[in-house]
This record gives C-alpha cells, structure tokens and sequence, in this order.
C-alpha cells in the first residue's frame, strides 16, 4: 500500500551515513508503485510530489516553497545533495579511468597489491605434482590518503528565498562540477606521483626533446605489456600536438568527434585532455589495472543548518582519496 504522503520527515533522516533517499526507499519502496501513476519516481521525488514543489521547468518554485512546513523543509538538504551530485556526475571524467571504487566507514584504509615477479607473468607449464607458481596478494604499507573537496555556501535566506530553483539548480551544479575537477587532479597526481607506497609511474623520454612523434606513441604501447594502454590523459598543449599528427587525421575517427566530442586514437586508446596534468606530460594507462577510488563520504551537507534556513556557512562536501592497483599500469610520457 503507498504511504509515502504520510511520512513523517525529520532531520534524523541525514543521520547514520544514509542519505535522504535510501532511507525513504526503505521507508517506501518504489517497486511499491508498479503499475501506478507514480511509477518512475523514486522515493525523494514522491516527497516533492506529495508537497508539489517543482524544481526543475519553466513552473519550477521558489527556493521558499521548500520552507512551507517542517516536514518539507527536511527534503531540501537532500535536493541541494542531488543537485551538486548531478553537477558531479555530468562533469566526472573518473569512471573513464579508474578500475575500482570501493567505498568505507572510517577514514583509514589500506588498499591490497599483488607485484609480480618477471618469473610470474609468464604462465608456464606445470608438470603433475609439481610446484605451481604463486602470486602474492598484500596490504600496502600505508594508507590511502584521502581528502575532503567541496564548498562553503554562503548566502542568507532572505537572498535566495525567492530565487526559482531552476536556476538555483544550476549553482549547485556548478559546486558539483568544481568537486569533479578537484577529484581528477587528486586521482592525476596519485597516477604519476603514485599514493605513498614507492609506487610513481615510470617516465618515458620521447626520442626529441620537445617534439611528439608518432613513433614515441608506438615505443610506448608497446612498453606497457602485459598491460593494455587504453588511454592517454593529455594536458592541453600536449593534446594540441596529438591532433595535430598526421596519424590522427582519420576521417572516421574525425567523424566520431565531431558526433560525441570524443576521440579515440590511432592505437585504440581512448583520449582525455586535461588541464590538471603537467604541461608537456602525456599519462598513458590500463584503466581496468591502474586505479582505485576509494570513498569515505558522498556528497554530504549540513542538513540541519539548511533545515533552519542558516545558509550563511552551509558546507557541501565530498571526502575520496586513490590508490594504485598496478604500478607498471600507468606511465609518463615526457615530451
């Protein structure tokens, strides 16, 4: 039976690590609404639909409408948590180069590594009943460090009561976005400078200095078995003078850019600009054996500032940190 416009919403709801919306789904769980008018909607939005505020369109409310009553007011710590997230996710180049995300309590972790001898990448023939070769599984030594990203709202309530949630949706996209470019140049460093455990990436020269050639891009694919080199991060100079090969004029690859705004290259990796990478540097990795994302917070807010309307000193923050899974799965391409 629905009963999701008889939930009595408090601010004991942001409490335990959950958020808002995994604890209305408990609550009221949208396989529920099967076959119903209010199927597609999961269980936050339910909340908005029980107390008609629209936050997106040209009706979309204002910022006040949130403040009608109590219980509505404990949903919009949650709508600001979902609109940064969104901002994140929409600008979050991570998922295209890191292997794992593993998610924690507290705020100590040791990711595990398996570093293989020269003896051990070779899968030899075992004769019957004898030795078969072992690969050692560890913890590192230290922890991963983990860092807490985000931002300080400020603004009273008076300021914004009246501004439509549209737009205000769109500000807090934009502390997403922030958060997402914070995270990347965490996850860059720990790629070329590796995570406290004696694990920097290897740096290759190109054959002149100053100058990249085709041929630098093929010493270095074939450097990286056992590994696949998926992907290249490039800084924007240096993604300049990647496009700028003749190699890279392909008419179909030319197509696909144009079309999706991405580019894959010549040797089948797929390619990332940014700006959070040195200039004059190029990271070559396997995505599926380079790096781990580790995750001790997701967007978080102070709920119970942003239930009472105390918008002056509202943090919005994310607390991650990387490891590295295989050091020999990334390397350093210096031009």
């Amino acid at each position: 039976m629905s009963n999701y416009d008889t939930i009595r919403l408090e601010k004991g709801m942001y409490t335990g690590g959950k958020s808002l919306t995994h604890t209305l789904e408990e609550l009221d769980p949208s396989e529920n609404y099967r076959g119903t008018a209010l199927e597609g909607l999961d269980a936050f939005q339910r909340q908005l639909k029980r107390f008609d505020i629209h936050v997106s369109g040209v009706g979309s409310d204002a910022v006040e409408k949130f403040f009608q009553t109590s219980d509505s007011a404990a949903l919009f710590p949650e709508y600001v948590s979902r609109a940064v997230r969104q901002g994140l996710e929409e600008a979050n180049i991570l998922p295209r180069i890191i292997a794992s995300t593993t998610k924690i309590d507290g705020m100590d972790y040791r990711t595990i590594t398996s570093v293989p001898e020269e003896d051990d990448r070779s899968l030899k023939h075992v004769a019957e009943g004898a030795f078969i070769p072992q690969t050692t599984v560890k913890t590192q030594e230290n922890l991963v460090r983990l860092y807490k990203r985000g931002r300080m709202l400020v603004a009273s309530y008076e300021a914004i009561r009246f501004q439509r949630l549209d737009l205000f949706t769109v500000t807090l996209r934009q502390i997403g976005s922030y958060i997402a470019r914070a995270q990347l140049k965490d996850a860059i460093d720990v790629l070329v400078n590796g995570d406290g455990n004696g694990n920097a990436a290897e740096t290759v020269s190109v054959a002149q200095a100053g100058t990249l050639a085709y041929n630098d891009l093929v010493r270095l694919w074939n450097s990286f078995d056992p590994y696949a080199l998926n992907t290249l991060i490039a800084s924007p100079g240096v993604m300049e003078k990647l496009l700028s090969l003749s190699e890279f004029r392909d008419a179909a690859a030319g197509l696909n850019f144009h079309a999706t705004g991405s580019m894959l290259t010549p040797l089948g990796a797929d390619l990332v600009k940014s700006a959070a990478v040195e200039e004059g540097k190029l990271i070559a990795l396997d995505r599926g054996c380079a790096l781990e994302m580790v995750q001790a917070q997701d967007v978080m807010t102070d709920y119970d500032k942003l239930i009472d309307r105390q918008l002056e000193r509202a943090a919005i923050t994310t607390i991650t940190g990387f490891a590295k899974i295989f050091t020999d799965a990334s390397k350093l391409l210096s031009i």
